[in-house]
């Protein structure tokens, strides 16, 4: 196994819970999936269609993070087709800025990136 590839598996942290109370069940429970950290090859994949991605952070750009990091409690994509894209794009505002919030809790600010 190289270093690198025994480093980060040091580094693997539990894949984070993400609770969105607007898309509840008719029980009142919130719709809860699952996130993994960013990853440098997921910030490249994000900057290629977003620019910028870190500084300058649209409503697009938070769906597409979406689409990249959601994953149920098993660890598979819960967001996997281009219907899935435009469903989200359809939704209010402050229901994807909020995922993106908690998802956002995941990666260093621009500042603290710059500096490691």
């Amino acid at each position: 196994m190289s270093l690198a590839k025994e480093l980060r598996g040091r580094n693997r942290k539990p894949a984070k819970k993400i609770e969105v109370q607007a898309w509840a069940d008719e029980n009142g429970q919130p719709f809860v999936f699952y996130t993994y950290n960013v990853t440098c090859y997921d910030l490249k994949q994000l900057e290629a269609k977003h620019p910028k991605f870190l500084e300058n952070t649209t409503i697009s750009a938070m769906v597409d993070l979406i689409l990249l990091k959601a994953v149920d409690e098993g660890g598979e994509k819960i967001f996997t087709s281009s219907e899935d894209r435009a469903e989200l794009m359809g939704e209010e505002i402050t229901v994807i800025s909020a995922i993106a919030e908690q998802m956002f809790s995941t990666i260093d600010s621009v500042d603290t990136a710059k500096k490691k």
